[in-house]
């Protein structure tokens, strides 16, 4: 899907995923800018990642196929930063920058439900309580209601293996992480 983010490792538990509203079209210039003014002021540790989320397109024109960035949220800057007075002034006076997503004082940070479906936080089976044995629900797809344990987790899929029983059957099931849930 998207590129959103260089995938780097969390360094500090306290950082969060902000949206930052900018003017249309400055989506990268606010980016660069702000690179450089964390960069300058030495707030690396306070204002961790900035991303512009984009994903790949590719369109045909007269014959000929062309790949293309497109931006997944125009007007939209992801910030993952620690809220503080300094780090808060430095995004908010970025120049492009119209204001956080949330009441201007007080900008909210994302879920991890919105950092996952926004792609900057990828699902872990430790959020879901997801370990090899457990039993689980299936609560999606054609075997819903069935209960069964799980057998393989495959992190980069983001699927779970779980056997059930069917017709006196031992059966594996290939599900993503939120088709069952922990019993």
């Amino acid at each position: 899907m998207a590129d959103i983010t260089n995938e780097r490792t969390d360094r500090d538990p306290d950082a969060r995923w902000y949206v930052v509203h900018t003017y249309s079209g400055h989506e990268n210039k606010v980016k660069t800018t702000m690179e450089q003014m964390v960069k300058n002021q030495g707030m690396e540790h306070l204002v961790q990642e900035i991303s512009v989320p984009v994903d790949n397109v590719v369109e045909e024109k007269n014959g000929t196929k062309k790949s293309k960035e497109v931006k997944l949220y125009p007007s939209y800057v992801l910030v993952k930063m620690i809220m503080t007075d300094e780090s808060w002034y430095l995004v908010r006076n970025t120049r492009g920058v119209t204001g956080f997503l949330g009441p201007a004082s007080n900008p909210i940070p994302l879920t991890l439900e919105e950092e996952i479906s926004l792609g900057v936080k990828k699902r872990k089976p430790s959020d879901f309580g997801y370990e090899v044995g457990n039993q689980v629900k299936i609560i999606d797809g054609p075997f819903t209601d069935f209960v069964g344990e799980i057998e393989n987790i495959d992190e980069e899929e983001e699927k779970i293996t779980v056997l059930i029983s069917m017709f006196g059957r031992e059966t594996k099931l290939d599900l993503d992480y939120n088709q069952a849930l922990k019993v």
